[in-house]
């Protein structure tokens, strides 16, 4: 991916952790939010959206609703958690989001939920 888009900044860290001073026109957690528990979820979801600039996207996957479960990663379990759609929303619309896209169980995505938000006003958080 590095390779197609040599001018875009790439990180590698802990979402959860995050101590960014500078905001980003686009912040993508794919495939990897949704491993996280659902408190984790609801307090990194604000720092993300924290992260993104004035009109800027927020692009993430969740599961298709609440709950959790574990799956098999080859011959390794793996945790999968997601909170539910209105949760997702509701932390996006008090993050000053409007959902773009909310595609449950999308086909081209490994059966994921698709979220695209886009950011209207300053995150308080």
């Amino acid at each position: 991916m590095q390779k197609r888009f040599p001018n875009a900044k790439w990180l590698l860290a802990d979402m959860r952790t995050l101590d960014l001073q500078e905001k980003f026109d686009a912040v993508i957690a794919w495939h990897s939010f949704f491993h996280l528990p659902h408190d984790d979820q609801r307090k990194t979801l604000k720092s993300l959206a924290s992260l993104v600039e004035q009109n800027g996207l927020l692009i993430f996957t969740s599961g298709p609703e609440y709950g959790e479960v574990w799956g098999d990663n080859g011959g390794y379990d793996l945790y999968h958690a997601s909170l539910s759609s209105e949760e997702y929303t509701q932390i996006l619309l008090e993050c000053h989001f409007k959902v773009l896209v909310h595609k449950i169980r999308d086909p081209d995505c490994g059966e994921a939920t698709v979220w695209v938000a886009q950011k209207s006003h300053i995150c308080t958080g």
